[in-house]
């Protein structure tokens, strides 16, 4: 039977595992820490962890495998997927492989712990309108910039702090209107 307020940590980045640990140890949950994949295989051995979080790039193995051996020693085990490389492609994965949730770093406990008690997922949550690209946010960044600077090409790319060629050939590419 697993330890209700057990949670395992996986992640290779020991500044932040160990912040982490202390933040839900704070909050009484009882807490291991594994760098990896042979290292969280070590602890699956001897522990039942009801919980989990695990950072999607591991040094040397990716951390969706570390999904799929957590979610085969234990399916009720709530699993939070963290990662500062989320993709649309990898978020699929990672819910088809076990986890409750997935979270873009930098994410903290109360995000963490709002995740694990959303595992159930929600029908009614409000569907949003796509959001804009980078390269449109960027566009409008710079027509703006373009039109505070009366169109002077030289002066927008100072204060955009990039070189006037640079700025040209973005504007060859996309014209003012």
């Amino acid at each position: 039977m697993p330890d209700e307020r057990l949670l395992i940590i996986v992640e290779d980045d020991e500044g932040f595992a160990r912040t982490l640990k202390r933040s839900f140890e704070r909050r009484n949950y009882r807490v291991l820490h594994a760098t990896g994949f042979e290292a969280l295989a070590d602890i699956l051995k001897t522990e039942q962890p009801g919980y989990a979080v695990v950072d999607l790039k591991l040094a040397g193995v990716s951390g969706l495998a570390c999904v799929e051996a957590l979610h085969a020693h234990d399916q009720e085990m709530l699993i939070v997927v963290l990662t500062g490389y989320a993709s649309i492609a990898t978020a699929v994965e990672a819910i088809k492989l076990g986890a409750c949730h997935y979270l873009a770093k930098p994410s903290n406990t109360d995000d963490i712990e709002e995740a694990f008690s959303k595992a159930a997922g929600n029908a009614q949550i409000a569907l949003t309108e796509r959001p804009t690209s980078i390269k449109t946010l960027e566009w409008e960044h710079i027509h703006q910039t373009l039109v505070e600077s009366d169109f002077n090409i030289s002066e927008t790319a100072r204060r955009l702090g990039m070189h006037r060629r640079t700025l040209a050939r973005k504007l060859e590419k996309r014209q003012v209107k």
